[in-house]
C-alpha cells in the first residue's frame, strides 16, 4: 500500500521532470510516464532474491518478480530511493551494500489483467546482502533465493508466472550465449 503523501515523479520522454502526483493515484488505465527502479539483490553466494507479490498489490499481485522496486521522491537521489525500498519492503535497512546501476536507460509500459498500467522509465540496480529478508506483508507474499540462470530459464518458459519488468529485464543483465 502506497504511503499517504508518497509522491511519484512524472516525466516526459525524455526522462526530464515535468510533475508529481500521488502514488495511490498515478497507477491507472492511462498511467503517465514517471520515473521508478528495479533491484535485483543478491546473496555471497550468488543466488538472486526473487519475492512474490502480495495478493493485496493493485497490479500484478502474487507474481513472482525481482527482488524490490519503487519510486524516487521529487528531488531524492535514485540510491537513496532504493535504500529506503529495501528497508520498507523487504527489512534490509543498512544491510544492502555494492549498489550497482546495471540498466541505467530501462523502460517499459506494460498492462495487467485488470486494465492497470505500469508506465515508467525504471533504471536497474542490483545490490548485495548477506541477511535474508524480513518482508512486509503488504508488499510481499513469499521470497526466496534462486540460481538467476535457472530463474531465467523458467521466466523463458513460463513469462505469465512473473512480472513484466523482470521478463524484460532478465535478458538484459543475463544475455543469452550465442
Amino acid at each position: 500500500m502506497a504511503q499517504r503523501g508518497e509522491l511519484v515523479v512524472l516525466v516526459d520522454p525524455d526522462g526530464q521532470p515535468v510533475g508529481t502526483q500521488q502514488k495511490s493515484t498515478v497507477h491507472t488505465t492511462d498511467t503517465p510516464l514517471h520515473l521508478a527502479f528495479s533491484t535485483h539483490v543478491f546473496n555471497r553466494a550468488g543466488q538472486l532474491l526473487v519475492t512474490r507479490r502480495a495478493l493485496g498489490k493493485l497490479t500484478w499481485p502474487g507474481v513472482w518478480t525481482n527482488s524490490f522496486c519503487g519510486h524516487p521522491g521529487p528531488g531524492e537521489a535514485t540510491a537513496d530511493a532504493v535504500l529506503r525500498r529495501a528497508d520498507r519492503e523487504l527489512g534490509l535497512a543498512l544491510r544492502v551494500e555494492d549498489l550497482t546501476l546495471r540498466v541505467p536507460e530501462f523502460r517499459y509500459r506494460a498492462v495487467d489483467a485488470s486494465g492497470i498500467v505500469e508506465n515508467e522509465i525504471c533504471p536497474v540496480y542490483t545490490a548485495v546482502t548477506d541477511a535474508d529478508p524480513v518482508p512486509a506483508a503488504d508488499e510481499v507474499m513469499d521470497w526466496n533465493w534462486v540460481d538467476p540462470l535457472q530463474l531465467a530459464e523458467s521466466v523463458r518458459l513460463a513469462p505469465w508466472a512473473f512480472s513484466p519488468w523482470l521478463v524484460l529485464q532478465l535478458p538484459l543483465l543475463y544475455p543469452p550465449e550465442r
